[in-house]
C-alpha cells in the first residue's frame, strides 16, 4: 500500500514537472530556441556564411564567423517541450548603453562615461555618446551558444573602429570659392578635433556602416551610434577655444571682402549696362535721322535738304551764348 503511495506520487510529480511545467509562452519582445540533448534545432544544412546576413564581410571572415541558422520559435504560445528538450529565451528589445560602456569592467572608461581617443595631431580627446543595439533573431546561434559575453566583443569592435577612424580623420579643405579652381583658391585649414565636431554626422554614418557586420559576427544587430560629445583636455581647452576665434576671425575677415568684391562686381556690371543701353539709344536716334534725311533728301532734292540743314543752324544759333570767329574772316 505504501509503496503505491510512493509510485503515485512519483507520477504526480512527473505530470506537474514534466507536463504542466513542460507549457511555456514566448512574449511578444522575446524570441526562443530549443535544444535537443543540447543540441539547437537547425534549419537542415543552412549557415550564415550563405545568407545575406554576411554580405558585408569578406571570404576570409565568412569561413571564421560561419554559423548554423537554427529555428526560431516566434511570439506566442503556448509551446510544449519534452524533458529532454530546453528553451533559451532572449528578449530583441533595443537596448541603450553608453559609448564608453565596457561590461567586463566598471572602471574602464571614467567609470563607463567618457571613451578616450587620439587625434590624428595627438590630442588627447573625450567621446560622450550613446549606442543602440538589438539581439538578432536571423543569428541566434551566435549570441546563444557561440559567443561566451557578445556585447563585450560588440563594444570591443566598436571602440576599436572608432578609435581607428579617429586617429586617422581628415576632414575636407574648404574652397573659399566653390566655383573656384581647387589648386588656385585659398584653403583654410582647421585642426583635427574641429573637423571631427564639423563631420560628427559623418562619423556616426560611418560607424553604422562599418559596425553592421556585428550581426553576423555575434548576434548583435548595431541599430545607431550616436556620438554627442567630442571634448579636449581641460588643459588645452584655452588654447583651442583661441585658435578657434582667430579661425573664426580670418573666416570672418574673407568672407566679408569676398562679399564687398562681389557687390563691387555687380555694380561695375550694372554700370556698364546703362552705358551700353545710352549708347545704343544715341545710336537709334542717328540711324532715325539719317533714314530721315535720306527720304527728305529723295523727295524734296537737294534744296530741302539745305533748306533743313539751314533751319538746324538756326535752332542752334538761338541756344548759342558766344561766338567765336578766326581773325582772317572778321
Amino acid at each position: 500500500m505504501e509503496l503505491g503511495y510512493i509510485l503515485l506520487g512519483v507520477l504526480i510529480y512527473l505530470i506537474v514537472r514534466y507536463v504542466v511545467f513542460g507549457f511555456f509562452i514566448v512574449n511578444q519582445n522575446e524570441r526562443a530556441v530549443k535544444t535537443v540533448f543540447g543540441k539547437a534545432q537547425r534549419i537542415s544544412d543552412k549557415m550564415t556564411a550563405d545568407d545575406t546576413i554576411s554580405d558585408g564581410m569578406d571570404e576570409s571572415e565568412k569561413q571564421r564567423y560561419n554559423y548554423p541558422i537554427v529555428k526560431v520559435i516566434q511570439p506566442g504560445g503556448p509551446y510544449f517541450k519534452m524533458p529532454w528538450e530546453k528553451v533559451h529565451k532572449v528578449s530583441i528589445a533595443i537596448e541603450t548603453v553608453n559609448l564608453a560602456y565596457d561590461p567586463e569592467s566598471p572602471k574602464a572608461n571614467h567609470n563607463n562615461t567618457i571613451l578616450d581617443a587620439v587625434t590624428k595631431d595627438q590630442l588627447n580627446i573625450g567621446l560622450t555618446g550613446q549606442i543602440r543595439y538589438r539581439i538578432s533573431d536571423r543569428n541566434l546561434y551566435a549570441y546563444i551558444f557561440a559567443v561566451k559575453n557578445p556585447i563585450a566583443y560588440v563594444m570591443g569592435y566598436f571602440v576599436s573602429v572608432l578609435r581607428e577612424r579617429i586617429a586617422n580623420f581628415e576632414g575636407k579643405p574648404m574652397a573659399i570659392d566653390p566655383n573656384a579652381d581647387a589648386d588656385l583658391s585659398p584653403m583654410v585649414q582647421g585642426i583635427s578635433i574641429n573637423d571631427l565636431r564639423k563631420n560628427l554626422r559623418d562619423l556616426n554614418e560611418h560607424m553604422d556602416r562599418e559596425c553592421a557586420v556585428s550581426e553576423a559576427r555575434y548576434g548583435i544587430a548595431l541599430e545607431a551610434s550616436l556620438i554627442t560629445g567630442i571634448d579636449p583636455p581641460a588643459e588645452v581647452e584655452s588654447a583651442l577655444a583661441a585658435i578657434n576665434t582667430a579661425h573664426n576671425q580670418v573666416s570672418s575677415d574673407i568672407s566679408l571682402a569676398q562679399a564687398s568684391a562681389d557687390q563691387r562686381i555687380v555694380e561695375s556690371r550694372r554700370a556698364v549696362e546703362i552705358e551700353t543701353l545710352k549708347a545704343q539709344g544715341e545710336i537709334e536716334k542717328l540711324l532715325k535721322l539719317s533714314e530721315e534725311l535720306t527720304k527728305l533728301k529723295a523727295e524734296g532734292g537737294k534744296d530741302a535738304l539745305n533748306l533743313y540743314v539751314r533751319n538746324a543752324k538756326l535752332a542752334m544759333l538761338d541756344q548759342t551764348t558766344r561766338i567765336v570767329g578766326r581773325k582772317d574772316h572778321v
